[in-house]
This record gives C-alpha cells, sequence and structure tokens, in this order.
C-alpha cells in the first residue's frame, strides 16, 4: 500500500488553461511539479536556501519560463530554509497573471 501522507496535489485553473501542481515535502525541501496537458518532467531549476542565501542551478533549460522558474524556486528555498527541485511542462508561455497565480497557489501550499 502506497501512503499518500504529505504528498499534495491541486489543479489551478487560469485563464481558461488547467495546471496541475504536485508537491512532494520532504524534511529538507520539497519537489514540485508544475504540469499543463500530459503529467510530463519538464524545464527543471534546483535552488537551495540557506542562512538568508539562495543560488540555483538550471537542470533542463526552458526557452521563455526561466526567470518564472528560478523564482518560484528561490522563493520556496528561502521559505522552508532547504532544497526546492521545481519541475514546469506547459503547453504554452505564460501570462503574467498566470505567474502569479501559480507562485500563490504553490507558496499557499508549502506554508
Amino acid at each position: 500500500m502506497i501512503s499518500q501522507v504529505g504528498y499534495k496535489k491541486k489543479t489551478v485553473t487560469v485563464n481558461h488553461r488547467d495546471f496541475l501542481v504536485q508537491i512532494i515535502p520532504f524534511d529538507n525541501g520539497n519537489f514540485i511539479s508544475i504540469t499543463e496537458g500530459k503529467e510530463k518532467i519538464g524545464t527543471l531549476v534546483v535552488s537551495i536556501g540557506s542562512g538568508g542565501r539562495t543560488s540555483s542551478a538550471t537542470v533542463i533549460p526552458s526557452k521563455s519560463e526561466t526567470i518564472f522558474l528560478k523564482m518560484v524556486s528561490e522563493r520556496v528555498a528561502s521559505t522552508i530554509n532547504g532544497i526546492c527541485i521545481l519541475s514546469l511542462s506547459i503547453q504554452q508561455e505564460l501570462e503574467l497573471d498566470s505567474m502569479k497565480v501559480l507562485m500563490n497557489e504553490v507558496m499557499e501550499i508549502i506554508k
């Protein structure tokens, strides 16, 4: 039997687009996946926050959403003072209001 304790999953709809936000929490960080359409591993950013400082590395680059990914990943890492691994797989570029809603949803879930 697989335990679902800690695993969080939420569908977020913005501008007639559905995004599946999934978070797997660990003692030292979170794995976060944001997908639109098929559940795929997409662009991947890793951030580490400790002592008020955050550093990030892009593991799988994106053509367009790099700043958004880095911003979300670093904010989560600094909030939890740990590691954030963030994957984003979407069908088209995000609009600014979609970015804001997704960022707020992720932060709400990890708190």
